[in-house]
C-alpha cells in the first residue's frame, strides 16, 4: 500500500541492552569476530562501570527519536513518522529501512545523531541506509551533517557557560577548554574528509559564543587497531596543559549528543582520574539528549532536506 507519511530513520551507533548482550554487540563492531576473553571482560568492566548491570544507555537515544517525532509532529502534523536504526545493535540499520518498507513508506529521510560529517562515521551510516532502500524501493535522501545549525550552537554554548561558571565558582583558574570528539583513523586527512574542519568550526562558534577564548580541540576513544588514528588523545593533552600551568580543564564532548561509553567512562571514569593525578579539576559539560533545541536542529534538519528531495 502506498503511504504519503515520509519515514525518517534515525540512526546511531547502538548499544547493548543488557550485559549479556556484550559479546553480540562487541562481535558485531569486530565484523564478525568474536572478542577474545580479555578484550569481552575489559569491555564489560567498562559498562558495569558506568551502569552498574543496569542499563540506561539506550534509553537516552529511544527518548532522543520521541523528541524528534514529537517536534515533527508540531511543525508538520501527520507527514513525517520516526524508525530507529543502529549501526551495531537491533534493530540494526537494515531493520529500521525493512520496517518502514512494511508500513508502505516509499520516501524517507535518513539523519545521524552525530552533529558532523565523515565517510566513515556518518557516510558509513548512510550507505547502509540507502542499500536497503533501494533493495526495498524506498527513495531516500539523507542529513550529512548540521554542526552549524544556530540551536545546536545556542544549546552547547549555554553548557559550555554553565560548566564554566561552576568551575569558577569552585575558584579554580586557569581554565582550559577541551573540546573533543571520537577520533577515527587519520587516513581521513588524505581523502581530504571534513570531519576536522567541522568540528574545529564548531568548538570555534561555540567558545566565541560562550566567552571562553582559551580553547583548542583534541581526540578521545580512539579504535585499538595498528593503523595511526587522529591524535593527540584527551588524556595526553590534559598532561600538557598541567604543565602549562592549568588548574581547571572543562571538557566539552561535542562530537557525542548523549551519555553512553564514550562520555560516561572516557569522561567521567578515565579522564577524571588522570585529572586527579595530575592536581587538575575537569567538570564536563551536559550532554544535549532531548534539549529542545537539538530536537528542534533535527527536525529542522529533516524537514528541509526533505522539502529538497520529495516537495
Amino acid at each position: 500500500m502506498a503511504n504519503n507519511l515520509i519515514g525518517v530513520l534515525v540512526m546511531s551507533y547502538g548499544t547493548p541492552e543488557s550485559m549479556d548482550q556484550i559479546e553480540e554487540y562487541y562481535t558485531h563492531i569486530r565484523r564478525g569476530h568474536a572478542p577474545t576473553p580479555e578484550q569481552l571482560a575489559e569491555l564489560s568492566e567498562r559498562y558495569e562501570a558506568v551502569v552498574g548491570g543496569v542499563f540506561p544507555l539506550r534509553e537516552n537515544t529511544n527518548r532522543q527519536v520521541e523528541g524528534l517525532q514529537a517536534k515533527l509532529d508540531e511543525a508538520a502534523p501527520n507527514q513525517f513518522r520516526c524508525y530507529q536504526g543502529l549501526k551495531h545493535a537491533r534493530p540494526y540499520i537494515e531493520d529500521g529501512v525493512a520496517a518502514m518498507a512494511a508500513d508502505g513508506i516509499t520516501q524517507a529521510v535518513a539523519i545521524v545523531l552525530a552533529p558532523h560529517y565523515s565517510i566513515m562515521s556518518v557516510g558509513a551510516y548512510v550507505k547502509r541506509a540507502e542499500e536497503k532502500a533501494k533493495e526495498v524501493g524506498i527513495t531516500m535522501t539523507a542529513v550529512d551533517s548540521y554542526h552549524l545549525h544556530p540551536q545546536l550552537i545556542e544549546a552547547l554554548t549555554e553548557r559550555v557557560k554553565n560548566a564554566h561558571n561552576k568551575l569558577q565558582e569552585k575558584d579554580v583558574h586557569p581554565i582550559k577548554v577541551l573540546f573533543s570528539a571520537h577520533s577515527l583513523p587519520e587516513k581521513i586527512r588524505e581523502m581530504n574528509d571534513p570531519y576536522e574542519q567541522q568540528l574545529l568550526d564548531t568548538s570555534k562558534l561555540v567558545a566565541e559564543g560562550a566567552g571562553t577564548p582559551d580553547w583548542q580541540f583534541t581526540w578521545q576513544s580512539a579504535g585499538r587497531t595498528r593503523e595511526p588514528w587522529l591524535g593527540p588523545d584527551i588524556l595526553d593533552t590534559m598532561k600538557e596543559v598541567a604543565e602549562a600551568g592549568y588548574k581547571g580543564v572543562l571538557s566539552a564532548p561535542i562530537g557525542f549528543v548523549s551519555e553512553h561509553l564514550e562520555v560516561l567512562y572516557d569522561i567521567d571514569i578515565e579522564a577524571q582520574k588522570v585529572a586527579r593525578e595530575l592536581g587538575l579539576t575537569l567538570e564536563r559539560i551536559d550532554m544535549l539528549g532531548t534539549d529542545p533545541r537539538y530536537m528542534e536542529t533535527l527536525a529542522d534538519s529533516v524537514r528541509e532536506a526533505s522539502k529538497t528531495a520529495f516537495l
